[in-house]
């Protein structure tokens, strides 16, 4: 499979940019965000790519960050969603509003995507609200941990953030004081 490409960018359109890597020409299909992010044909261009393979044909899809292809393979295992769908959605909205629209259950955002419906966008919402990362700022190694413990005990996303959120503060602590209070509060719940 083909995780990256850096090369030349040769042509962008719309409907994909090809890239020259040492003499071949890769089509690989971006989201209008991407495309907006590359530069001008001619240019040196990195890529992140996800090798879509079906029985009748091998599509590359390209992002120019690894968090919106997280995104666009998380898409894929949503029933319904297929690679043009989970680029259409990408190519509507930025990855950081789609998971705030996803968090916050806003359907109507959702519903402004070309190819979302009514019944796509509960679905995503349904699917994705404890999948998708987190679009709340990196706070640092010691809240990750701890959210990660709670994850694993079997608390939900926004359940273990609200509880870590309310015992935290920048000036503390270690992981084990910080979980005992975490675990503390939710119990308490």
């Amino acid at each position: 499979m083909i995780g990256s490409l850096r090369g030349v960018l040769t042509s962008r359109r719309p409907e994909g940019v090809i890239v020259d890597v040492n003499g071949v020409g890769y089509n690989v299909s971006v989201s209008l965000n991407c495309l907006s992010d590359l530069p001008s044909e001619g240019s040196k261009v990195f890529l992140y790519i996800h090798t879509y393979v079906r029985e009748d044909q091998i599509q590359l899809f390209g992002f120019s960050d690894e968090g919106e292809k997280a995104i666009f393979r998380t898409l894929l295992g949503i029933s319904g969603v297929g690679p043009k769908l989970a680029l259409s959605i990408l190519s509507g909205i930025p990855a950081d509003k789609f998971i705030e629209a996803v968090e916050s259950e806003n359907t109507s955002v959702l519903n402004s995507i070309p190819g979302v419906g009514k019944k796509t966008a509960n679905r995503l919402i349904l699917e994705l609200k404890e999948k998708l990362p987190t679009s709340m700022e990196h706070k640092d190694p010691v809240y990750d941990d701890v959210l990660s413990a709670l994850l694993n005990l079997g608390y939900r996303k926004n359940i273990a953030t609200a509880a870590i959120d309310k015992v935290y503060s920048n000036d503390q602590r270690d992981i084990e004081t910080l979980l005992k209070e975490s675990l503390k509060y939710l119990t308490n719940e």
